[in-house]
C-alpha cells in the first residue's frame, strides 16, 4: 500500500472545507445511482522552529482518495463514501525529547500519530447515510456517519456573504479538520427546516477517529449536540446566526491539556462537558464602486472541565471594502480577534476558551497555533485577477491572551490515546509572533485545480523561550485537486 497511494487523495476546497450542499427539492422519480472520486495530492515543506538535533526542515507527502456512491429515491436519499488517506515519507527525526517543543510541525504529529510509522496508510468508512426530505426545499433529516460543518447550514446567493460564511465564520467550533489528511466525520443525526428567510439545523452526534491518525473508523467517547437559528434579511445583504452546543469528552484517562502542573492533571480523571451559546452577523453593504462588508462573532462557555468549573469567552470583529467595479474584485479586510486565557494555573476555575472540534487551519493557515488563549489582529487581501484564479494575502500579529496560560495548537478530539490540543509553556510571555502568508489558487480545469501556499513567521519572545536556537518558521505546499462525478 506504501507506494500504489503516494497519489491518491480527497479535495477539500483548497485543502481547508468540504462544503455540506444544502439539499436539492425531491426527486418526483428515483434517479441512477451516481458515483464520485475527489483526489488530493500535496506536497508539505516545514521549517519549524529549530530545536537541535532533531530535524525542524524537512518534506513529505500525503495524499487521500475519497470514493462515493450514492441515490436519490423520491424523498429518500443515500450516500456511501469510502476514504483511504496516506502518509509517503514522514520525518522519524521531528519529535524532540524537550517536552516543551514537542512534534517539530505536522511531519511529526503524523509520524507520532500513527505508531511512529514513516509511511502511514489506511482505509475506513468515511460516510454512510440515509436522509428523508420532507416537502419543501431545505427541509431533512439525515442519520448515519457524516461530515458537518457549523456555521455553513445555508448557502447564500450574495457572493460577499457566502465568501464570508465559508472563510470567517464556518467551522470554527465544529468541522471535518479538511486540511488534515484523515479528516474527521461524526455519527448520528441532523436536521435542517428552513421557512422563508429562516433555517433551523440541528445535530447531535459523536466523533470518529481520524485527522492526523489515518485510521478513521472508531468511534470517540465524543460527543456533541448542536442547535442553531440563522436569517437572511435586507434582500440578502444580512445573515444573523444564534447557535448553542454542548460538548461532552468521556476520555477520562487521557491526561487534559491546560495550564495546571502536570500532577494535578494526571489526577483528575472527571470528563469535560461544556455549553457554548453565541452568535454572528454578517453584512455586504453597496457603497460606491465596491461594498463594505462587516463580520462579528461571538460566544461564551461555560460547565466543567474536569474537576474545575469552566467560564470563557470569545470575540471577533472584522471589516472591509471590495471594488466590485474592478474586473479583478481587490479585496481589502481587517479584524481582531480574541479568547480568554486562564491566568492562575492553581485556582479551581478553567478559563481557557476552548475551541472543541474545529477546523483550525481556516483561521490559522500555517497551523502552528489555533484560536485558544489567543490575540490576532490581521490585515487580509484577495484578489481575482482572472476567472478561475484567487490570489490572497494575510499579515497577523499573534499575542497570546494570557502569559501564565499555555500557546495551543491542534484542533481537537482526533484518537483514543491523545487529548487533540497541544499545549506550550508561555515562560511569563505573551508576545507570539507576526505571520505573512500568501496562497494561489488556480481552476485549470473543470476538474483539476492547483493550489499554492507559503507562509513566514517570525517568533517572538513566546517561541523563543522554548526554541532559543532559531524561533522563525516556514511553511508551504503545492497541491493537486481532481474531481470527478455527478
Amino acid at each position: 500500500m506504501r507506494g500504489s497511494t503516494v497519489f491518491f487523495a480527497a479535495v477539500i476546497a483548497s485543502g481547508c472545507c468540504y462544503a455540506q450542499n444544502p439539499p436539492d427539492k425531491p426527486a418526483a422519480t428515483p434517479q441512477p445511482v451516481s458515483f464520485s472520486i475527489y483526489d488530493r495530492t500535496r506536497v508539505d515543506s516545514w521549517q519549524w522552529f529549530a530545536a537541535p538535533p532533531e530535524s525542524e526542515t524537512y518534506g513529505y507527502a500525503e495524499s487521500l482518495l475519497r470514493i462515493g456512491v450514492a441515490q436519490k429515491l423520491d424523498r429518500w436519499d443515500w450516500q456511501f463514501e469510502l476514504a483511504q488517506p496516506a502518509i509517503l515519507d514522514a520525518p522519524t527525526n521531528a519529535v524532540s525529547p524537550v517536552s516543551a517543543q514537542g512534534q517539530l510541525g505536522l511531519g511529526g504529529t503524523y509520524y507520532a500519530s500513527n505508531g511512529n510509522n514513516d509511511y502511514p496508510a489506511a482505509a475506513f468508512l468515511k460516510q454512510g447515510f440515509v436522509r428523508y426530505r420532507f416537502s419543501g426545499p431545505d427541509r431533512n433529516v439525515r442519520l448515519g456517519r457524516f461530515e458537518f460543518f457549523e456555521g455553513q447550514e445555508t448557502r447564500p446567493a450574495n457572493a460577499t456573504i457566502a465568501w464570508l460564511q465559508t472563510n470567517r465564520i464556518a467551522q470554527r467550533l465544529i468541522g471535518n479538520f479538511g486540511f488534515s489528511n484523515a479528516q474527521r466525520s461524526f455519527d448520528g443525526l441532523d436536521g435542517q427546516y428552513t421557512a422563508g428567510p429562516w433555517t433551523a439545523t440541528a445535530m447531535a452526534a459523536r466523533a470518529d477517529q481520524g485527522v492526523f491518525n489515518m485510521n478513521g473508523n472508531p468511534e470517540l467517547n465524543v460527543d456533541i449536540q448542536y442547535l442553531a437559528l440563522t436569517r437572511s434579511a435586507a434582500g440578502g445583504h444580512v445573515l444573523a446566526r444564534a447557535f448553542g452546543m454542548d460538548y461532552h469528552d468521556g476520555r477520562t484517562g487521557i491526561t487534559k491539556t491546560d495550564n495546571r502542573p502536570l500532577a494535578v492533571r494526571e489526577a483528575d480523571h472527571r470528563n469535560i462537558r461544556l455549553g457554548t451559546y453565541g452568535g454572528d452577523l454578517l453584512a455586504a453593504v453597496p457603497a460606491g464602486p465596491g461594498t463594505f462588508d462587516f463580520v462579528f462573532w461571538g460566544a461564551l462557555q461555560n460547565g466543567n472541565w474536569g474537576v474545575q468549573s469552566d467560564s470563557a469567552g470569545a470575540a471577533a470583529v472584522e471589516g472591509g471594502y471590495r471594488l466590485t467595479s474592478v474586473r479583478s474584485s481587490p479585496w481589502l479586510r481587517a479584524g481582531w480577534f480574541r479568547s480568554t486565557g486562564d491566568n492562575n494555573p492553581d485556582d479551581n476555575q478553567h478559563n481557557t476558551f476552548f475551541q472543541i472540534l474545529p477546523t483550525p487551519r481556516v483561521y490559522a493557515r500555517t497551523p502552528f497555533y489555533n484560536l485558544m488563549n489567543s490575540t490576532d489582529e490581521f490585515v487580509q487581501f484577495v484578489d481575482q485577477p482572472a476567472r478561475k484564479v484567487n490570489l490572497r494575502a494575510d499579515l497577523h500579529g499573534l499575542q497570546l491572551t494570557s502569559s501564565k496560560d499555555l500557546w495551543y495548537q491542534g484542533g481537537g478530539a482526533f484518537d483514543n490515546k491523545v487529548f487533540g490540543f497541544v499545549g506550550r509553556p508561555a515562560n511569563g510571555h505573551s508576545s507570539m509572533a507576526s505571520l505573512l502568508d500568501v496562497s494561489a489558487d488556480w481552476q485549470a480545469t473543470h476538474k483539476v485545480a492547483l493550489n499554492f501556499y507559503y507562509g513566514n513567521t517570525w517568533g517572538k519572545s513566546v517561541p523563543a523561550a522554548i526554541y532559543p536556537t532559531g524561533h522563525d518558521l516556514q511553511y508551504g505546499y503545492a497541491e493537486m485537486v481532481y474531481r470527478w462525478g455527478d
